[in-house]
């Protein structure tokens, strides 16, 4: 059965752990190593600027999103239960790429030392900016009175569940905030945990977790606008935990000794409470109950979403879970698309038949 994001990393764990960093010469060898490099030719790390020129293919923009059969949805088909679902995803929405873009800025962006790197950060941030102006419009569609909005944009202080994700999103970006540059050992282990929850936590659990729900809301022919332009954020977020985990599989391959033991436990550590912290808003979306999508189903999803994240690293699973909703393991061929095609994908409300997958996605 397929992952249910594209991402196709490797870790090399051949390099003994204990080995020790090779010193830097004129020209920075590690990619942690403080400053800003800036030469270009010959390039250190190619596959960055692969990545740069794979994200560019993937270009979308906010008006091609119609959301007209929306509003017909929410105003006439929309359960009760389902409108609180869509009210508390919005919510979380409307300020989570903005944390995401602040940690780019404050911390990756000033610490990867690779030119062919930042300039896939440059894009990213684009994209983050993207994904806000998507949930803006979504906003402005969904919700009509100026009052109820501006609660929304206000979630984090007001929402006990959406504000225990942006605690402990601050918790671990905050964690290198205040470094001018990493030099030591803990410093570097440091950054290399706000990278790893970055990818793992937030970009790879919280928004994978709430892309769920949008898929499920479409495997009922339901908010299809929102899919849409969902289907875009998913295809941009599966790049952005890529490039975070190369960042990681190259910061592993040349100083190994920050990855020991007691890593490989804080990792597993935080993934816990990432579960735990996303369990928390799954009871506070699914408190009306919602036909078709149980608490302890959404539970069994995060554990299983978390176990892959843990493949991704390198480290066996943690929960053992399974993937119980099949309209996951299906949302990346509801439109015939390639991955990188241009053409905005369409969605179905069923699928009748055999459907073919591409094991290169």
């Amino acid at each position: 059965m397929a992952l249910i994001d594209p991402i196709q990393t490797h870790i090399d764990q051949a390099v003994e752990p204990d080995a020790p960093a090779a010193a830097p010469t004129a020209r920075n060898q590690h990619i942690l190593d403080p400053g800003f490099d800036l030469t270009l030719r010959p390039m250190r790390y190619p596959q960055f600027f692969d990545m740069y020129k794979d994200s560019i293919k993937n270009t979308w923009t906010v008006d091609e999103i119609d959301f007209s059969d929306d509003l017909v949805d929410l105003d006439r088909k929309l359960m009760p239960a389902e409108k609180h679902m869509v009210s508390r995803l919005v919510a979380f929405f409307a300020t989570g790429d903005s944390i995401v873009a602040n940690n780019l800025v404050l911390n990756l962006y000033k610490h990867i030392n690779s030119p062919e790197a930042r300039m896939f950060l440059s894009r990213q941030l684009y994209e983050e900016a993207l994904h806000v102006q998507f949930y803006l419009t979504l906003l402005d569609n969904y919700i009509p009175d100026m009052k109820e909005r501006e609660a929304a944009f206000a979630a984090v202080e007001n929402i006990p569940s959406i504000k225990a994700k942006a605690e402990f999103c601050f918790k671990w970006m905050d964690s290198v905030d205040e470094l001018d540059a990493i030099t030591t050992r803990d410093e570097r282990r440091r950054f290399v945990m706000n990278l790893i929850c970055f990818a793992t936590c937030i970009e790879g659990l919280f928004f994978f977790a709430a892309f769920a729900y949008v898929y499920f809301l479409r495997s009922k022919g339901l908010l299809n606008g929102l899919a849409d332009g969902t289907n875009w954020v998913f295809r941009d977020e599966s790049c952005h935990m890529n490039f975070a985990l190369e960042v990681v599989n190259t910061v592993r391959a040349e100083e190994p000794e920050l990855f020991d033991d007691q890593m490989e436990a804080d990792i597993r550590a935080m993934l816990r409470d990432a579960v735990d912290c996303e369990y928390l808003f799954a009871a506070d979306v699914l408190a009306d109950g919602v036909p078709g999508m149980s608490l302890g189903d959404t539970r069994e999803y995060l554990q299983y979403v978390a176990d892959t994240r843990l493949h991704l690293l390198g480290y066996n699973s943690e929960f053992g879970s399974k993937n119980p909703f099949s309209f996951m393991e299906l949302q990346d061929v509801q439109g015939l698309s390639n991955f990188f095609e241009r053409t905005v994908s369409s969605y179905q409300t069923g699928i009748s038949g055999e459907v073919g997958f591409d094991e290169d996605f």
